[in-house]
């Protein structure tokens, strides 16, 4: 068995900075995508709700390690979004009710993220940075 790297403080901080910064140039924007089920984890997605959080957590880390670079960080939580991997993944009777649950009573459709993503890249979101933009058709991230 092969000993566990070491994956200390002194490992990870600054990481983000060292694998960013020769790539990118300030203006540049990091998006990530996180969902409400970091903030709502649902019991039988565990590994995908710890996931996510974890991107939430990392893109607002990396806000702050990269804003002196003039690097901007940001993440979008979708809520229910209408995808292949929903009727793939829950039986037909929930399928049916898949996003009625919110406050606009539907589930969204991907082009809706689109708007999200594009304010965050472009110079528009200049000064976004460290955000997580939930587009959850009305459910709150607190």
């Amino acid at each position: 068995m092969s000993p566990v790297p070491d994956c200390g403080e002194s490992s990870y901080r600054g990481s983000g900075k060292l694998t960013a910064n020769p790539h990118m140039r300030p203006g540049s924007s990091i998006i990530g995508s996180s969902s409400v089920n970091s903030d709502m984890p649902n019991p039988t997605l565990t590994p995908y709700a710890a996931t996510k959080a974890a991107i939430a957590n990392l893109s607002a880390s990396l806000a702050q390690l990269l804003g002196d670079k003039g690097i901007r960080v940001n993440s979008v939580a979708p809520g229910p979004i209408w995808t292949p991997l929903i009727p793939s993944t829950m039986p037909p009777e929930k399928v049916a009710k898949f996003g009625d649950d919110t406050p606009l009573g539907r589930a969204g459709q991907p082009a809706e993220l689109a708007p999200a993503y594009v304010l965050l890249a472009a110079d528009d979101g200049s000064y976004i940075s460290g955000a997580r933009l939930a587009v959850t058709g009305g459910r709150p991230i607190l």
